[in-house]
């Protein structure tokens, strides 16, 4: 008996409903803290209840930087993990937290992350707001580098009402390649927005109509918004379906503008009844000068029924030669791509 003692405890030890537990057992730290590598070989890439990641290369690293999945009282700080190959993890703990952003009180959604004139800017969602008389929306943080500590930058609210319908969540920052500007596109509830970004961003620069906030809703959007260009075409993809069930999915569409208009090719990512269920809220990297890509989600376990028992992910993308993007083969294996340094 004594020879099976250690792989049983080593598997109770690995599993995300061992690492949920003991990660929910440590309050939050104010300032973040750098914890040892976990290397892993398979997904999910790391320990613990975690989605909406949004995946960067900086400083000739990967990060990932999620949602932490509990109950929103619960989403009170955001981690951050960087590894150099995508198989060693490195885990910042509470790269940012309430107590460093005074009208945040909780349900801290889908960190993005852009690097500007060395700096780094964290936009996030906070307080789960239903109406424009609620205090929260989405806020942006500064670090001198990716692993913060973050810091508020605006003091409130980058974005803290409804507008054309979509609630102010799921942010992300993205830099058009022909021309540098930068802009946020986000939304919630079935609406989704694209504006204009200040150089600083402190705010909006309206378009030449006068309007500040442009709808670019396309068919079955739910939320989860997402943008890269490939051969001078804009790819928006989004999550669809509800988040708590198993038919969570990403779809995409394509144009020759960020503006759209965007009409729905397909689904691209979805569950596997063999791997895993509720496969969504994804970002996509690619390795510099390459046409190497991979799309960073979350997914359900099999057999788990908690909503916010979601763990992350990393799978490859690839492209028909038409330029379609090919359907996402979810695995447990493990992919590797070490940067050139």
């Amino acid at each position: 008996m004594k020879k099976y003692l250690l792989p049983v405890c080593l598997l109770l030890l690995s599993s995300p409903l061992f690492a949920q537990k003991t990660a929910t057992a440590k309050k939050p730290k104010t300032s973040n803290t750098q914890q040892k590598p976990d290397q892993r070989a398979g997904n999910p890439i790391f320990p613990g209840w975690y989605a909406d990641p949004e995946g960067a290369i900086f400083q000739k690293q990967y990060w990932v930087y999620p949602t932490y999945s509990a109950k929103y009282k619960e989403q009170v700080f955001f981690d951050a993990f960087s590894s150099p190959d995508l198989v060693t993890w490195t885990k910042h703990h509470a790269i940012l937290d309430t107590a460093r952003v005074k009208w945040a009180k909780m349900a801290m959604w889908a960190p993005a992350i852009i690097e500007k004139d060395k700096r780094y800017y964290l936009f996030f969602g906070a307080n789960d707001i239903q109406n424009d008389q609620e205090r929260g929306g989405i806020g942006v943080a500064v670090a001198d580098k990716p692993g913060g500590p973050y810091k508020d930058y605006l003091g409130k609210p980058l974005v803290d009402k409804f507008y054309n319908g979509a609630q102010p969540i799921d942010q992300f920052v993205f830099k058009d390649p022909k021309d540098g500007q930068h802009y946020l596109i986000y939304g919630g509830w079935k609406h989704c927005n694209i504006a204009k970004l200040k150089n600083d961003f402190t705010g909006f620069v309206p378009f030449e109509d006068g309007t500040t906030f442009r709808e670019i809703t396309p068919q079955q959007y739910v939320e989860g918004p997402f943008m890269f260009v490939r051969n001078n075409k804009y790819y928006f993809m989004w999550s669809e379906g509800g988040w708590t069930g198993p038919n969570y999915s990403v779809a995409y569409a394509v144009a020759d503008s960020p503006f759209g208009p965007f009409q729905r090719v397909g689904k691209i990512l979805q569950q596997d009844p063999s791997i895993a269920t509720g496969a969504g809220h994804h970002s996509v990297m690619q390795v510099p000068g390459k046409d190497e890509w991979y799309i960073v989600y979350h997914r359900r376990p099999l057999g788990e029924t908690d909503g916010n028992h979601r763990v992350t992910c990393i799978d490859r993308m690839e492209f028909n030669a038409d330029g379609t993007i090919k359907p996402v083969q979810m695995t447990n294996t493990s992919v590797s791509a070490k940067l050139l340094r």
